[in-house]
């Protein structure tokens, strides 16, 4: 029997206001609060960061933003990714986040990908339902960064007519697909935790 309940992160990899993605981040981030489980929602808005240059690492190390938001990370069980797609793949600013995050060193940093559970979705106003985007995603972070990514994902197609008036999804397809998702998500971080 476990002591807690898993702390959770949600964050979405667009900060464009009224972003389809930033209201599916919102969504599971309130539907995870009905099940009382500590969620934190956060904005990349409030972690900017530089284009990635390895000449600007050298010179002048991680960004201060990157080093808080790796704390975030640090201090929760998993990590719900909410990612728009951009020409068939990841958002510049989800990746450029992602590419400052791997840069950070150190003993208590290694478990940053491996030591936590990763669950994605995305919302598109198109038929695919940003579905490209979640496999260059979860290739990043399974591939690249040795990341635990939940089998279970969430598409929303059609997403600019898919959430109604209270932030719900419309779509009873893609809302037993984020119930399914955060039911794994809890389990899963519940025996991290």
């Amino acid at each position: 029997m476990r002591d807690r309940q898993p702390t959770l992160l949600v964050l979405s990899g667009s900060t464009r206001g009224g972003s389809h993605n930033g209201r599916l981040a919102a969504l599971v981030g309130r539907e995870l609060a009905l099940r009382d489980v500590d969620a934190r929602i956060v904005s990349l808005a409030d972690y900017p960061l530089p284009l990635y240059d390895g000449d600007l690492e050298t010179t002048r190390g991680v960004p201060e933003a990157a080093l808080k938001l790796a704390e975030l990370m640090l201090v929760s069980d998993g990590v719900f990714i909410a990612s728009p797609e951009y020409n068939q793949s990841v958002t510049p600013l989800l990746k450029n986040t992602i590419d400052w995050l791997s840069r950070i060193r150190g003993d208590r940093h290694r478990a940053l990908w491996t030591g936590r559970v990763f669950a994605i979705g995305a919302a598109s106003p198109g038929h695919f339902a940003g579905i490209r985007s979640l496999m260059h995603l979860r290739q990043i972070l399974e591939n690249a960064l040795g990341a635990r990514v939940l089998p279970q994902q969430v598409a929303v197609p059609y997403a600019d007519k898919a959430f109604d008036e209270k932030g719900n999804l419309a779509n009873d397809k893609a809302a037993a697909q984020v119930e399914r998702l955060i039911t794994a998500l809890i389990a899963e971080a519940g025996r991290l935790s």
